[in-house]
């Protein structure tokens, strides 16, 4: 299998936003599709988003987004892979795809922050050269805070 990738800054079109927001709940077990689908609309109204897609022939498989936090610092805010898909690169490809698309338009600061529950999420971003900058009481716990410099 050869993923396919595409990359929106547009809002996404009904049936493909539809799509995402079941694969967000599905992969964050504890949210319905509802409150995804809210937290998303949420965001898109305060600012557009960069939302990279991950495709198994028709299937959403994964997906990465963020967003402008201010000039020059983008923020790297919701990502996940269903799990049958998982180990194969595509979180990596999603990952990178992004980090080219902010170098592209000058971003110089890209910040994340997890949870220590998903190790392979934290460990996947220390690979990918993000260093650990903070913790902050978070409403599932302590959540970890990262930073990458984008070299131009």
């Amino acid at each position: 299998m050869t993923p396919r990738y595409e990359w929106h800054t547009d809002p996404l079109a009904p049936l493909l936003r539809a799509e995402l927001v079941q694969l967000i709940a599905r992969i964050f077990g504890g949210q319905l599709p509802e409150e995804a689908a809210a937290e998303l609309d949420y965001q898109q109204a305060r600012t557009p988003l960069l939302i990279g897609l991950a495709f198994d022939g028709p299937a959403l498989i994964g997906y990465k987004i963020g967003y402008e936090r201010k000039p020059g610092h983008f923020y790297s805010w919701l990502g996940g892979v269903l799990p049958t898909y998982r180990g194969q690169g595509i979180a990596s490809a999603l990952m990178t795809g992004q980090h080219d698309w902010c170098r592209q338009r000058g971003y110089h600061t890209l910040r994340t922050q997890t949870y220590n529950q998903w190790r392979s999420m934290l460990i996947l971003n220390l690979r990918h050269g993000f260093d650990i900058v903070g913790t902050v009481q978070g409403t599932r716990g302590l959540t970890i805070v990262l930073e990458k410099k984008l070299v131009h």
